[in-house]
C-alpha cells in the first residue's frame, strides 16, 4: 500500500501515539527510545588489582533486524531490497581501580537467507547496516563474507570527582555525533573524550577523534574522506559529502567537537556545540528549549537549532554538494561550503503524550556535512531514512505520539507517527524531488528484558528526471538483554 493510498484518518488513528521516552528498564540497563543504552548496574570501586576484573560485570544482549524496501518503481539503480542481521554483544566492564576501569564491547552481527545476493547487495538501503559491504565486495571476513563480529568499544576510562576521561574506541552523544545504535552495531570513534559535570548545571564534552568506524565497518576509517575508487572502504555514510575525497582531502583527517550543556535557568536547557575537522570545515551549533508549565503535567516547549557551517578548505573545485563534484549544479557557489541551518519545533507534551510541531530550513549556500550519525534536523524534522539537509531544503514535520504504558492503559506499548513535507530545490538537478513521508514505530515490551518494534515507512515524492522514487519501507526490530 502506498503512502497515496493512505487516508488522513487512517494516519490520525495510527499516530495518536509513542513518546520518544518509551523505554525498557531491566534490572543491568535501559534502553532509551532514542536506542541508546543506559546502565543502571555498575561495578563498585575495588582495592585491589585482581578484584578490579574479577568483580567486574557482563552485559549481554540478543539482536535482530529484518529489513524489506519495496521501490513504486524499479530501475537499474533502484532494485527491492530485503536484508536481516541476528546477533549479539557483549560488553564487559571491569570494577574501578583509583578511579581507573575499562570497558570492552563484542559485536556480532550474522546474515541467514532472507538478504541480497552478492552481486546485488549495492542496492541495499536501510538494511545495509547489518553486514559489510566492502567484506562482501572484497571476499574474506572472520565469520564468511557476510557475517561481521567486530570490537565496537575497547576504552580505557578514568574518573576523578564528576569528571570522566576515556581513551580508545567508544560512542560519543552530542549533536554532531551519535552511536545510532538501531541496527546491529553501534557508531563509534577512536580517541579521547572528557564529560564534565563538576560546574552545577552544566554539562561539557569535549573530544580528539582520529578515526570512526560506521555500523557497518569492520574496522576504523578516515572521519571524512570518501574513497570513490573504493567507495565503501573509507567513510561511506549516506550522508557522506562524496566531494571530500581522499585525493583531495587526504586519510589523515581529525574530528573535534566541544559541547556545553547549561541548565542553570529554571525549565531552560541551552547549548552550544562546536565541531571541526581541521583544514576542511567548521560547525558552530546553538540550541534551546524552553519548557512552559500549562497544567497539570502538561508542558508547552518551544524549541530552536540554529547551525552555522564555515568552509576552512578554500577549495578550488565544486565541494558544495554532497552527491560529489561532477552533480553540483545549481549551487551559487559551489566552490564553498559556507551554510546554515534552522530549524524550530513546538512540543505539547505530559507524561505518556507527545505532540509536536517542525520546521527547517536550509539555507541556499552548501549541503550540511554530516557523516557522523548526529542529524543536523534530527529531533526537528528528520524521518526515518530521510536525509533533508541540502542546500534550500525547507522541511514541515507533525509528530503525534502516546505511550500506554506511561499512561496505564496497555503495559509496555507505544507508537508513534510522523507526517513530514519536504520540499527541495529543484533547481539542483543531484537532490531528491519533493516528497511527503509517513512514518510509524509501534513498540511493546515484553517483560523488562525484551522489545520488539515494528516501524513502517511510506514515501511519496514526485516524478523527476523522469524517475519516481515513491517506496514503502518495512522493518522489525527485536531486542533482548541478560
Amino acid at each position: 500500500m502506498k503512502i497515496s493510498k493512505l487516508s488522513i484518518a487512517a494516519f490520525t488513528v495510527i499516530a495518536l501515539a509513542s513518546s520518544a521516552q518509551a523505554t525498557l528498564k531491566s534490572e543491568k540497563v535501559t534502553l532509551k527510545g532514542n536506542m541508546q543504552v543506559k546502565f543502571n548496574k555498575l561495578p563498585g570501586s575495588v582495592d585491589t588489582f585482581k578484584k578490579a576484573f574479577s568483580e567486574g560485570m557482563f552485559y549481554g544482549r540478543l539482536r535482530a533486524n529484518a529489513f524489506y524496501w519495496d521501490w513504486d518503481e524499479e530501475s537499474s539503480k533502484s532494485q527491492d531490497n530485503r536484508n536481516m542481521g541476528i546477533g549479539a554483544s557483549l560488553i564487559y566492564k571491569s570494577a574501578p581501580l583509583n578511579g581507573v576501569s575499562g570497558t570492552v564491547g563484542l559485536y556480532t552481527s550474522q546474515n541467514p537467507g532472507f538478504r541480497m545476493d552478492k552481486d546485488e547487495v549495492g542496492f541495499s538501503k536501510a538494511g545495509k547496516d547489518t553486514f559489510s559491504r566492502n567484506q562482501v565486495k572484497n571476499g574474506g571476513g572472520f565469520d564468511g563474507d557476510y557475517g561481521m563480529t567486530v570490537l565496537g568499544q575497547a576504552y580505557l576510562q578514568y574518573d576523578i570527582a564528576k569528571t570522566s576521561f576515556k581513551l580508545g574506541r567508544q560512542m560519543f552523544e552530542t549533536v554532531f555525533t551519535k552511536s545510532n545504535d538501531t541496527k546491529m552495531i553501534p557508531n563509534t570513534f577512536d580517541g579521547v573524550t572528557a564529560t564534565i559535570k563538576d560546574i552545577p548545571k552544566t554539562t561539557v564534552k569535549l573530544a580528539y577523534f582520529a578515526k570512526q568506524k560506521l555500523r557497518d565497518h569492520t574496522s576504523a576509517h578516515d572521519v571524512l574522506a570518501f574513497d570513490p575508487s573504493n567507495s565503501w572502504s573509507e567513510n561511506d555514510d549516506s550522508a557522506i559529502n562524496k566531494s571530500l575525497t581522499v585525493d583531495k582531502i587526504g586519510t589523515d583527517n581529525e574530528l573535534i567537537v566541544a559541547s556545553i550543556t547549561n541548565k542553570s535557568i529554571k525549565n531552560l536547557k541551552a547549548n552550544v556545540s562546536f565541531a571541526m575537522v581541521p583544514d576542511v570545515v567548521s560547525n558552530l551549533t546553538v540550541e534551546a528549549h524552553y519548557a512552559i508549565p500549562v497544567g497539570g503535567d502538561w508542558k508547552v516547549v518551544p524549541g530552536v537549532r540554529y547551525m552555522e557551517q564555515m568552509d576552512d578548505l578554500d577549495s578550488t573545485t565544486a565541494v558544495a554538494c554532497l552527491k560529489g563534484a561532477s552533480k553540483a549544479q545549481g549551487y551559487d557557489d559551489a566552490n564553498s561550503l559556507d551554510s546554515n541551518l534552522l530549524a524550530l519545533r513546538l512540543d505539547v507534551k505530559n507524561k505518556a503524550f507527545l505532540g509536536r510541531l517542525g520546521y527547517s530550513r536550509i539555507a541556499d549556500e552548501a549541503d550540511i556535512i554530516a557523516p557522523w550519525r548526529g542529524f543536523p534536523t534530527g529531533g526537528f524534522t528528520r524521518a526515518m531514512a530521510q536525509y533533508n539537509w541540502y542546500a534550500d531544503t525547507k522541511t514541515y514535520m507533525l509528530r503525534l505520539g502516546y505511550d500506554f504504558g506511561k499512561a496505564d492503559l496497555i503495559p509496555g506499548f507505544s507508537i508513534m507517527g510522523r507526517y513530514a513535507i519536504q520540499d527541495f530545490d529543484e533547481s539542483k538537478t543531484s537532490i531528491a524531488a519533493d516528497s511527503n513521508v509517513i512514518h510509524i514505530d509501534a513498540r511493546q515490551n515484553i517483560g523488562k528484558e525484551m522489545e520488539l518494534k515494528l516501524r513502517l515507512g511510506f514515501v511519496d515524492a514526485d516524478e523527476k528526471g523522469g524517475k519516481d522514487a515513491s517506496y514503502n519501507e518495512y522493518r522489525v526490530e527485536l531486542n533482548y538483554f541478560f
